[in-house]
């Protein structure tokens, strides 16, 4: 029986393998340097969405973590859908795009200028193509922190940074704090993000990583009316609540963004950008996620990738039913630590 389980890492993944586990009856302790949600969680564009994700086992995975937000109901998720238009220079992938997520049965279409109009009428008309507007109705984003939150609700978090991962018998038995304290367990959970990879070391595991920094404008409340995510050529918005806008392009420096995005909403030319957020994206070495137990080190698990938010409800859950015995290699043998 698998009674007591370490969680390292308090974000999204964290957050899901935690409260599934508590659902199934172990014991959990979650283990973080910060916050909850203070890391990368906390600086996400938070978009749940399987757009143009392969190979095809990653993008069912994603569409299993979109359907599972959908099913759970928090109300820390919001769809309505992305709408994404592309310039000269992009139009033919973004054509690819759509019509490989049409043959794998994605929900996707077209639309024209008035379509778009209609379902955002603050855009400025003149930034929009006549035709090839893609629309993707089943996406949309998350409220990460206020998910993490409510998951984390009645779970032990201990602000601390692990230091130490003792194996014995080819099995982790305890895990250290930097506070010196030891704590005994018969699991633990690698969800530590853009840390995995020192907390993989610190149990003798090597995983690979090629992490990315990632940064994040928001601006002051603005009357602007947007409601879904929009995927323009220059910047990336979605709404985040109290009248603010998140804006993302990792190409661009903040000033730049809120131009671009003044130039898709006039409605943005009095705002300002309000705060800046700065994180570092966890991607394993190959783009895809590291899930599930390692083979020589059994009780020992992971759940680190980039697309957290997306997956991390669905996720979640198949790792935390793997950590107490049941059988998930359908779901997360395409994505096992030993492929690396």
């Amino acid at each position: 029986m698998v009674a007591r389980v370490v969680v390292i890492g308090a974000g999204v993944y964290g957050a899901a393998v935690s409260a599934s586990l508590v659902r199934r009856g172990a014991g959990v302790t979650v283990v973080d340097s910060g916050p909850p949600g203070g890391g990368t969680s906390g600086a996400t564009f938070s978009w749940v969405n399987s757009c143009g994700k392969q190979p095809r086992a990653y993008h069912d995975l994603n569409v299993a973590g979109m359907r599972a937000h959908r099913e759970t109901g928090g109300d820390w998720f919001h769809d309505g859908g992305n709408l994404e238009w592309a310039d000269d220079t992009g139009i033919e992938w973004l054509r690819h795009k759509v019509a490989g997520l049409v043959e794998y049965g994605y929900p996707a279409r077209w639309l024209d200028k008035a379509d778009a109009l209609r379902l955002e009428p603050d855009i400025d008309p003149a930034v929009l193509p006549d035709g090839e507007i893609a629309y993707f109705p089943g996406e949309g984003w998350v409220e990460p922190t206020r998910m993490i939150a409510h998951l984390l609700s009645g779970i032990e978090v201990i602000r601390d940074a692990v230091v130490g991962v003792a194996v014995r018998g080819g099995r982790v038995s305890s895990v250290r704090l930097a506070s010196g304290q030891d704590i005994a367990v018969d699991a633990v959970v690698n969800c530590a993000g853009a840390r995995a990879a020192d907390v993989a070391k610190l149990a003798g595991l090597r995983l690979p990583m090629r992490n990315k920094p990632g940064v994040l404008a928001y601006t002051s409340p603005v009357a602007v009316s947007i409601a879904r995510v929009i995927h323009a050529p220059q910047v990336h918005l979605r709404p985040d609540g109290g009248g603010r806008l998140l804006l993302h392009n990792e190409d661009l420096d903040v000033g730049q963004m809120l131009a671009a995005a003044r130039a898709v909403y006039p409605g943005l030319r009095d705002g300002a950008v309000e705060s800046v957020r700065t994180g570092e994206r966890p991607i394993p070495v190959d783009g895809l996620p590291v899930l599930g137990r390692v083979l020589d080190l059994p009780n020992f698990h992971f759940a680190v990738s980039h697309s957290g938010v997306t997956l991390s409800a669905y996720v979640g859950d198949q790792v935390a039913a793997e950590v107490l015995g049941e059988d998930r290699d359908d779901v997360l043998g395409p994505f096992r630590f030993e492929r690396l």
